[in-house]
């Protein structure tokens, strides 16, 4: 007999079914035994009367653990009484596939344990909660979608090395390793080699992809390896046509999580999914900055030129209020702040054409018009104090014919933080590195 999902159950009324899942609550009453059991799709009841004829399978569910792997085969019949879908399963065999240890490390079928790191240890447990499901079915859809997209409007996919021999980005935020009696470093972003597709004549390239961050942040927005989501586009006039083209891809995205999961999101973490109107609002940056500095805001001295997780904050608000809109753009970002390849405004050589993407007040992410000009390119890195001899391989991308270029980054569990409603990072990540969790 093929295994039955639970979600399938409905349309076996009357015949056998062979279901396979975990014991998430066994109650052995006087005369009735019932087993709730679950699988990815859902729960379900299954009884067994207490019997001579039954002897052998009461005692067989009596000694039953939660959380067993186990194969049962039963009738289903309508049970208008029972909560989960009006249905059961008259139970008439068990099979202990994976005995579950007693008592286990941590509750899942109750309220959220709020000792986070103890859910962390135990991560495989915590996942079995439908609700961390959900975000991982979310996750795929966001992923199809974006890709769907993305290859409508002609991109290419591209994998590119997680090993490197110099800094993608700056070297302050690089884990370094041995490399056959020399160093390498992992790679924060796949910039340069995007920009190297650029050069290449790829015109349009994406990928999805881990990075890494050296960062001893203990926040819950931060990670030191998460999913990166990056795009880079040839033939633009500015960053504003990067820009164009992430609002409508993010539009289609939230359209398909929207179709797909808009119930269950609103039932389990209580939030709706909003199909953003376009165009987003766009705001540059000192004038973001003088309308926060009028409602109270203090920068932290080391985030002058840039936005503070408070003022992210309050430029969210301030979209919420002003144009109704979850998301907005922050642009123009002063050189300050912004690595060497931005490219700079003709009319403002102090600022780049560069904009942050916030969604809810969270920046999910970061993107650019990039310097194709190679004899600017290296200027810029010569401002910048890098040495040209540590990045010359990606420097002489720009000396045989490059197009002007831009692109983005998106930071994927950021976004589903943003869709979902769920104020920290390690809740939609499947696995969190940080700088004290390298396990399990």
């Amino acid at each position: 007999m093929e295994r039955t999902l639970i979600c399938d159950l409905g349309s076996l009324v009357g015949k056998e079914a062979r279901l396979q899942g975990w014991v998430q609550t066994i109650r052995d009453q006087k005369r009735m035994q019932f087993i709730i059991l679950r699988d990815h799709t859902g729960l379900a009841q299954v009884v067994l009367e207490k019997s001579h004829a039954n002897t052998s399978l009461n005692d067989s569910v009596s000694l039953l653990s939660r959380e067993s792997a186990v194969t049962i085969t039963g009738r289903v019949v309508v049970a208008p009484q029972v909560k989960l879908g009006g249905i059961e399963v008259q139970l008439d065999g068990l099979r202990v596939d994976s005995a579950a240890e007693t008592p286990l490390p941590l509750d899942i079928t109750g309220g959220t344990d709020p000792n986070l790191d103890l859910r962390l240890d135990w991560r495989f447990l915590d996942l079995r909660r439908p609700e961390h499901l959900l975000v991982f079915k979310v996750q795929t859809t966001v992923a199809k979608a974006m890709r769907e997209y993305w290859l409508h409007e002609g991109f290419t996919e591209i994998h590119s090395p997680k090993l490197m021999g110099s800094a993608s980005e700056s070297g302050a935020e690089l884990f370094r390793l041995e490399y056959f009696g020399r160093y390498a470093y992992l790679a924060q972003s796949p910039q340069f080699y995007k920009q190297m597709a650029m050069a290449a004549g790829f015109d349009r390239v994406f990928e999805i992809g881990p990075v890494f961050r050296a960062e001893p942040s203990f926040t819950a927005r931060h990670a030191t390896e998460f999913t990166s989501v990056d795009m880079e586009i040839s033939w633009i006039e500015s960053h504003e046509d990067v820009m164009s083209f992430e609002e409508r891809w993010l539009r289609y995205v939230a359209q398909q999580v929207r179709d797909m999961h808009a119930e269950e999101i609103a039932r389990v973490f209580h939030t709706e999914v909003v199909v953003p109107a376009l165009p987003f609002p766009r705001i540059k940056m000192k004038d973001a900055q003088a309308m926060l500095k009028q409602r109270g805001w203090a920068p932290a001295a080391e985030r002058n030129g840039d936005l503070d997780p408070q003022g992210e904050r309050m430029v969210g608000e301030y979209a919420l209020q002003e144009f109704g809109h979850e998301f907005i753009f922050v642009t123009d970002y002063p050189i300050a702040v912004r690595p060497f390849y931005h490219m700079r405004h003709a009319d403002d050589p102090s600022t780049t054409r560069s904009f942050d993407l916030l969604w809810k007040g969270l920046e999910i992410t970061t993107g650019a018009q990039r310097e194709h000009r190679y004899d600017i390119l290296v200027k810029q890195v010569l401002e910048k104090g890098l040495t040209q001899e540590g990045i010359q391989f990606y420097l002489d991308f720009f000396r045989f014919g490059c197009p002007p270029h831009g692109g983005l980054g998106l930071g994927l569990t950021r976004t589903l933080m943003a869709m979902l409603g769920i104020p920290n990072l390690r809740e939609v990540t499947f696995l969190f590195r940080g700088p004290t969790r390298l396990t399990p």
